[in-house]
């Protein structure tokens, strides 16, 4: 008990010792001086180091963030398209299609839809909008002439404009689909359209539906040798061309490159899936 006791008074006088001769060290020390003028210097190595930080945390979100993939529509409104009940076939497809783009990963690309309409006239129905923010689409109205070649001018100048589809975005897709003749001066808006820097390297596929349909016109827009020219003998075709479409489009966006030509391959329509009713 004695040995005990005394080990502990060695203990407790050790460590005062030890405490003691740090106390006196740091007396003896000088404190340093503040240097105002080295300071005064290191303010903006301190700042420059902080916006350098906040430059990477910019690059860092910007390599990370998806890339914008467009889909552009030209739907055929005119009055023609009310018949066999096309026009109501439309508008059904067109929202399954926007509603299955925004289910997709946006892990790399994030695609946005844009709808032209012509029927009397032509206009930019829905910017080009990313399709999880398309929270409704209005039912389009089939009346009027088939205003085609000034659809195709709108095209043209929302393919260039790079406010709206900035350099980083994917190879876009136009869609065609037509039930009719082009009732206007189509051909040199045509023209500009397929030689459009951006237009020629967009993926471009058209349908044609009926008989009454400018096949010639609508082959020489379609540019994709995996998907020549669709021909729908009715409404439940262009839901079943919207589908391949949609499903060639995802794919497309799940894939490591998604420009990689070979990824974008729409399925084919045999004849025996066709609406042979149409009249």
């Amino acid at each position: 008990m004695e040995m005990g006791f005394a080990k502990y008074q060695e203990d407790i006088v050790s460590r005062y010792v030890a405490d003691h001769a740090l106390r006196t060290v740091k007396r003896a020390s000088p404190s340093p001086k503040r240097d105002k003028s080295a300071h005064k210097m290191n303010e903006p190595v301190a700042a420059s180091n902080k916006k350098e930080t906040k430059m990477s945390s910019l690059k860092k979100f910007a390599i990370t963030s998806p890339r914008p993939l467009p889909v552009i529509v030209l739907a055929d409104t005119s009055g023609s398209m009310s018949e066999h009940g096309k026009i109501e076939a439309l508008n059904a497809a067109l929202k399954e299609m926007v509603a299955a783009f925004g289910t997709e990963s946006r892990l790399r690309a994030e695609i946005q839809v844009g709808l032209i309409t012509f029927g009397g006239t032509a206009q930019l129905h829905l910017p080009l909008v990313a399709a999880q923010n398309v929270t409704a689409m209005s039912d389009l109205q089939a009346d009027g002439a088939t205003p085609m070649g000034e659809a195709f001018e709108i095209a043209r100048q929302l393919l260039e404009d790079k406010d709206r589809i900035p350099s980083r975005a994917y190879r876009p897709v136009l869609i065609l689909i037509s039930d009719g003749q082009p009732t206007d001066e189509w051909k040199a808006s045509f023209d500009a359209l397929k030689t459009s820097e951006r237009a020629k390297k967009a993926t471009r596929l058209a349908m044609a539906i009926g008989p009454d349909a400018d096949e010639a016109m609508l082959k020489e827009f379609a540019n994709d040798l995996e998907a020549p020219l669709f021909k729908g003998h009715g409404a439940r075709d262009i839901q079943r061309f919207f589908r391949a479409v949609t499903m060639s489009i995802t794919t497309r966006t799940a894939s490591n490159n998604p420009d990689d030509a070979s990824v974008f391959v729409v399925p084919p329509i045999n004849d025996e899936d066709l609406d042979l009713d149409f009249q």
